[in-house]
């Protein structure tokens, strides 16, 4: 004789799936979303300050003087010339760093313009797939964010991972006068995935918090014409202002740990964390309840 089944055991299961379902179908309100991109500047800031350590090269494209200064430093004095200007604007100053670099220039780096070139053409391809991504997918949607920020999270936590398991050197400061192409791995990366937060904040309609350009930020926040209102009558103002701090404490903050500890993978956990923590949110955000209706 066959044992009894529950009626009701059967249908727990659907009915969970299609709570889940719809819980990843809403979409979610921005009220307070600004939070989450606070801790997108300081994983900016973390990140940025830990690679340029340890590689020499900024990979969340914060300013790109800091690759003038390490790629162009002439070994001989009668090679010498100036650093390129901060007012040009950046992808024409890193594309004439890159070039210098590969017409042969003399640099105590001679392959650093590749690494800027593999971090610019990552960070362009990162921005076209996560835009796609969730143009495709109902941007607002609970479900896109969740993927959206999930892949950020893994391909941070994967850079931590080959760099602890020595597939890449996580030694910090790194100088040599030749790179090691397994370079490459780390930074493209986490310049992939620093594009998919920067499109994040333009889904949420955040752009004055783009979480990976310092200088815009300040640029924007010095030319805001209500500068001195009050401090709650321009909530753009703040969260410049917030951001640009952000960005600054995982800077420090991802400096002192990387010398400290030595190595650079430290500060990537870290910031893998802090995404992780970022996507769980957009688990638990609010929906839009205008939508809902």
């Amino acid at each position: 004789m066959e044992p009894l089944q529950s009626p009701t055991a059967d249908a727990v299961k659907p009915s969970q799936n299609r709570t889940i379902q719809n819980h990843l179908g809403e979409d979610v309100t921005v009220t307070n979303t600004d939070s989450l991109l606070l801790l997108c500047c300081l994983v900016s800031g973390l990140i940025d300050s830990t690679i340029y350590n340890g590689r020499n090269l900024s990979v969340m494209v914060m300013h790109a003087s800091s690759d003038a200064r390490t790629i162009d430093q002439p070994t001989a004095p009668s090679y010498r010339c100036k650093l390129v200007s901060r007012s040009i604007p950046l992808v024409p100053r890193m594309l004439w760093v890159s070039a210098r670099g590969s017409l042969g220039h003399r640099t105590n780096k001679p392959y650093g313009w590749a690494k800027s070139l593999v971090s610019i053409v990552c960070f362009i391809l990162g921005a076209f797939v996560f835009s796609r991504f969730c143009r495709y997918l109902n941007p607002m949607r609970r479900g896109t964010l969740v993927s959206s920020f999930l892949i950020q999270s893994t391909f941070i936590l994967v850079t931590a991972a080959i760099i602890e398991a020595g597939v890449v050197d996580g030694s910090s400061p790194k100088v040599a006068q030749d790179i090691d192409w397994r370079q490459v791995i780390p930074i493209a990366l986490l310049s992939f995935q620093s594009a998919g937060q920067m499109v994040g904040s333009r889904i949420l309609n955040m752009s004055e918090i783009p979480t990976v350009v310092v200088t815009s930020v300040l640029c924007d926040f010095a030319s805001d014409p209500r500068l001195t209102d009050p401090l709650r009558a321009n909530a753009k103002r703040n969260r410049r202002l917030l951001g640009f701090f952000g960005i600054l404490v995982g800077a420090v903050a991802g400096g002192w740990i990387s010398n400290s500890a030595g190595q650079i993978q430290s500060v990537l956990w870290l910031a893998g964390g802090i995404k992780l923590l970022v996507t769980v949110s957009w688990m638990l955000w609010p929906r839009n309840q205008i939508m809902a209706v």
